[in-house]
């Protein structure tokens, strides 16, 4: 079962997540937080595999959260879910390790699937959301963020780069290792060396790097 934390500041909005949630067979809500500071808190003390956090909240807001939960507990994969889709808060979410990001206004399917792509360790995004990711990439920083991402990147091997360029391509450890010949678990090992090189939070963090740098998987 996929376990998650839902934290949002209204109890209707909470009831509906959950009721939507707990439809598909494979996912269990199991605590709820009202606010930022009671999300983490809750993270801290009960074993959650996702956690959905609203941006605005009161005590603190879900970005805040978010950052936290990633200092207090680095497993939790966090998806953003809020009515405020502006281009800053998809970035920020990203910036702070976030997985995804959603619309309130999305389907439900949607939802349950951004939940299983992220207890997979997969990313998720909303088409509007992705929308402003591909602007950030293309705006006059571009040139910039492009050369210190392949400094970055320069010290990985030539496996290593194969391996970050199919994250690039938001592959799955499965569908990469199909890519390349190599077993699930073998590219898990991968991508947890990757991220550590490169000081990534997270594959989708890596993914943007792999996109600025402008890497390539090379011979697959």
């Amino acid at each position: 079962m996929i376990r998650v934390l839902v934290a949002d500041d209204e109890p209707l909005i909470r009831a509906g997540i959950r009721m939507i949630l707990t439809s598909a067979d494979d996912i269990d809500v199991v605590a709820e937080a009202g606010n930022g500071r009671e999300a983490v808190e809750t993270a801290r003390g009960t074993a959650v595999d996702v956690a959905l956090l609203d941006i605005q909240m009161p005590v603190m807001d879900g970005l805040t959260a978010l950052a936290e939960l990633r200092r207090a507990a680095p497993d939790v994969r966090v998806l953003v879910l809020t009515t405020f889709g502006e281009r800053d808060n998809v970035l920020r979410t990203l910036g702070h390790g976030g997985v995804g990001f959603l619309l309130k206004d999305s389907a439900p399917d949607e939802l349950i699937h951004a939940v299983r792509a992220a207890a997979a360790g997969n990313a998720y995004l909303s088409p509007a959301a992705t929308r402003h990711v591909v602007d950030a990439l293309a705006s006059p920083g571009a040139t910039t963020r492009a050369d210190e991402a392949r400094q970055r990147v320069d010290g990985l091997t030539a496996r290593e780069r194969d391996v970050l360029a199919l994250l690039g391509e938001g592959l799955s450890n499965a569908d990469a290792g199909r890519r390349l010949h190599m077993s699930e678990a073998t590219v898990k090992t991968y991508v947890s060396r990757i991220l550590t090189k490169l000081g990534c939070d997270n594959r989708v963090q890596a993914a943007l790097l792999a996109r600025d740098a402008g890497v390539h998987p090379g011979g697959v």
